[in-house]
């Protein structure tokens, strides 16, 4: 499958590129960046080649992976978003990632949407989870504000997350002030 780009008001998803790497580490490996994540310091950059490797094999492989998100004003790699597939659980899981300098602008939850429309939409998966580490308190908010809902603190990759999940009914179901979640 070849994969998608998307616009949204101020970001771009798009296609992981090999030469993303360099840019992604710098990402990755400000402070704090991953400091909720099982191995919460900044990885090598051999690690990130591997991991964007990873996403382009997954494209093709199964039909879904993160996108490399840019900023669309100046077109700046800051960050990853979109859906991967957990072998152990069989699960599909919406993840993000952006860049600390860009924290608290609706970014995330702006590119999170996009996955999420895109898996119930042209994948039609019944489910997506989100997991985060139960202290971090503003990708747990993201994930509300997708109109996700608390499921369980579970293991996940080694360390015990808060499970949110949505379904497709949900995603699609008009909000009280009549929008709907999805886009």
């Amino acid at each position: 499958m070849e994969t998608p780009t998307f616009d949204t008001a101020r970001l771009r998803l798009r296609p992981f590129r090999e030469a993303d790497a360099t840019e992604l580490h710098r990402v990755l490996t400000e402070p704090d960046m991953l400091k909720y994540f099982p191995r919460p310091g900044g990885p090598p950059l051999d690690r990130v080649q591997r991991l964007v490797s990873h996403q382009i094999e997954q494209w093709n492989d199964i039909g879904y992976a993160w996108w490399a998100v840019e900023l669309k004003s100046s077109g700046r790699l800051v960050g990853w978003n979109g859906l991967q597939f957990l072998p152990e659980t069989h699960e599909t899981e919406i993840g993000y990632l952006i860049d600390r300098s860009l924290w608290g602008q609706g970014l995330t939850t702006e590119a999170a949407r996009v996955g999420l429309d895109f898996g119930f939409g042209a994948l039609k998966l019944e489910t997506i989870i989100a997991l985060a580490h139960p202290d971090n308190v503003a990708s747990r908010r993201v994930m509300e504000k997708l109109g996700m809902a608390f499921d369980r603190l579970a293991d996940y990759f080694g360390m015990q997350m808060a499970r949110y999940t949505i379904d497709a009914q949900m995603h699609t179901a008009p909000r009280s002030d009549g929008s709907r979640l999805g886009i």
